[in-house]
């Protein structure tokens, strides 16, 4: 099957998101062949999804260099870098411009179902080194092709695997019978004929994406005096769900949890704590109802909004070499420094392609999917990953080691809290004998 010299098969970069298209313009820059599978139509895809939603970071931190060198010799136009730009915005405004840019090394409708190395498949030791990856692509009308790659970036992100209701990690009883009435993710308030405009919502979930949904059922444009809305937390109190307001060291981040707080204050918001779903049921009058672990319920909801998360797809990668965190599926090295039991404080330390790497060598994990399970994820860190790891394949170890990176503090101490009752306390926020420590690491931020 492989014709070429193992060194002239080109990277293999599945996803053609943000990070993914930023690690082809870190490898087209540097003159290393690559090509991008994207399973969607178009490029983004998961961005699209929530195209309404506006971003908490500027534009000044949602282009990578290497895309932006690639794009200017275009003739490509940046947006003002100080405005903060909708999902739909980011794609019309850099990341289809920059997919265009890459020309036919990105390769749409491809759906990689399968990554292995070339007549191996995971049990087989012998040669495995020294056999270039194949990835096994899906074409829409169902054939698969075989493409060999000399190294794989997967950026294909979580946001197409959605935690369920369930706090035990499984759909609750009930949740696939009634999914008509579950959206998972962000809400859009701008529908024509929105389904949730004066109606009974229950938002489930409390990040950053549970309180741009929140602001979106509150907004004038949905709610009504028909209109009920609930935010339901599994955690004992509201504590930090409200985020780091002017602690924030975005500002368009820490103005989510404030709006949030004013709305409860206004009685736009009901708030339910400590509440774990375990069932869906029917409430009669095509409406539905949550039920807790303790037997209490959330009666007559027309619509329910989960965002508890997200989780990484790993069946495809079902055939290599993985080592990843027992509880995020992050990789082992990087797992600590992004453990939202601990951090979220803009406490991640640097890290490249030595962090990234998995034991398949040639493999790394990249952007939301090197955070496996953890919500902290800022376009800008990914920027940086792929920029490590671009260096690294192109034999620049002294450009690839040298990670730079600057996160900007949440405002948010305690990591995510005890599991009931107050808020924990130290995490990556414990005071230490000099005061705060800044990190310095060269990037910034996107939106969940």
């Amino acid at each position: 099957m492989v014709s070429v010299a193992h060194s002239e098969l080109p990277v293999a970069v599945i996803g053609a998101g943000p990070i993914g298209l930023a690690a082809a313009a870190e490898l087209a820059g540097r003159e290393q062949r690559v090509v991008v599978f994207e399973q969607g139509d178009r490029p983004a895809a998961a961005v699209r999804s929530w195209g309404h939603v506006r971003l908490f970071s500027p534009w000044s931190e949602l282009t990578s260099p290497a895309a932006i060198a690639l794009l200017e010799r275009t003739g490509w136009t940046a947006p003002n870098r100080k405005r903060y730009p909708t999902g739909s915005d980011w794609i019309e405004g850099y990341l289809a411009p920059l997919a265009d840019a890459l020309g036919d090394r990105v390769r749409l409708n491809s759906r990689v179902v399968g990554v292995a190395r070339l007549d191996r498949d995971l049990l087989v030791d012998s040669g495995r080194e020294e056999q270039p990856f194949v990835l096994h692509i899906e074409a829409p009308d169902g054939s698969v092709e075989r493409v060999p790659a000399r190294a794989v970036i997967d950026a294909s992100g979580t946001l197409d695997r959605p935690n369920p209701l369930g706090s035990e990690g499984y759909p609750v009883a009930g949740e696939r019978v009634h999914a008509d009435r579950i959206h998972y993710g962000m809400p859009n308030p701008d529908v024509a004929g929105n389904p949730c405009a004066g109606k009974a919502v229950a938002v489930v979930g409390s990040g950053a994406s549970a309180l741009t949904s929140l602001i979106a059922l509150t907004s004038d444009a949905v709610y009504s005096p028909g209109s009920r809305v609930v935010w339901v937390l599994r955690r004992g109190v509201v504590g930090n769900s409200y985020g780091g307001g002017d602690l924030d060291e975005l500002p368009a981040r820490g103005a989510l949890g404030t709006r949030v707080r004013k709305a409860v204050e206004a009685g736009r918001i009901e708030i339910v704590t400590g509440f774990r779903t375990v069932a869906v049921d029917s409430a009669g009058a095509g409406r539905v109802a949550l039920v807790a672990s303790d037997g209490r319920r959330v009666d007559e909801l027309d619509q329910i909004v989960c965002v508890t998360g997200f989780r990484p797809e790993l069946s495809f990668l079902s055939e290599v070499r993985l080592d990843l965190d027992q509880r995020l599926q992050a990789p082992s090295k990087l797992a600590p420094e992004i453990d939202p039991n601990w951090h979220s404080c803009g406490s991640v330390q640097p890290h490249g392609h030595d962090v990234l790497a998995q034991p398949e060598t040639g493999l790394y994990l990249a952007g939301m999917k090197s955070y496996g399970r953890a919500p902290s994820f800022l376009a800008m860190t990914g920027f940086e990953q792929v920029r490590s790891i671009a260096a690294a394949l192109a034999g620049d170890l002294e450009s690839a080691n040298r990670v730079q990176l600057s996160l900007p503090d949440t405002g948010v101490c305690g990591g995510a809290g005890l599991f009931d009752g107050a808020e924990g306390g130290g995490g990556c926020c414990a005071p230490a004998p000099s005061g705060p420590q800044p990190i310095s690491l060269g990037l910034s931020p996107a939106t969940r």
